[in-house]
């Protein structure tokens, strides 16, 4: 090919009747096919690692949210044994407010964990979407130049 180049040559604004061969067209359509579908696999592998990090995420700031809730539901069982074993009247009254602000916070837990959950859907809608984005693809052919060549 860079001998064919390297030839004397004449160039021409226009050429007459410059239909592109069948072979060229089944070439191009099929290297654009090609071309389209490694973008559609790169996307994948895209959207599979954005959504793979999401769930890691997600995992682990519910396991803490119920790590915590759980550990709040530990110390009301604690305080309210205890709330039973008191002996004064001050005693119990003390070991409710403690078990009442205890389940303010265990609900205040379960509130972020809620909200948690609403907001790792709405990053996946995110992501759901900006992969939608990316699957519309647009192609334009443009000829950038027609060779003709005879042998003289």
């Amino acid at each position: 090919s860079r001998r064919l180049f390297s030839l004397p040559a004449q160039t021409a604004d226009a050429i007459p009747n410059a239909a592109p061969l069948p072979e060229l067209a089944h070439q191009t359509n099929e290297t654009q096919k090609t071309i389209l579908v490694e973008i559609g696999l790169r996307n994948a592998h895209i959207f599979e690692a954005e959504i793979s990090k999401l769930e890691a995420w997600s995992d682990d700031r519910k396991v803490m949210l119920e790590r915590e809730i759980k550990e709040y539901d530990r110390k009301i069982k604690e305080v309210r044994r205890y709330a039973l074993a008191a002996i004064t009247l001050e005693e119990k009254l003390a070991a409710q407010k403690e078990v009442k602000a205890l389940e303010k916070e265990r609900s205040d837990k379960r509130r972020a964990l809620f909200q948690a959950q609403d907001e790792i859907d709405a990053q996946r809608d995110k992501i759901i979407g900006e992969t939608e984005d990316r699957m519309t693809q647009k192609v334009d052919i443009i000829k950038l130049f027609c060779i003709r060549w005879k042998i003289a």
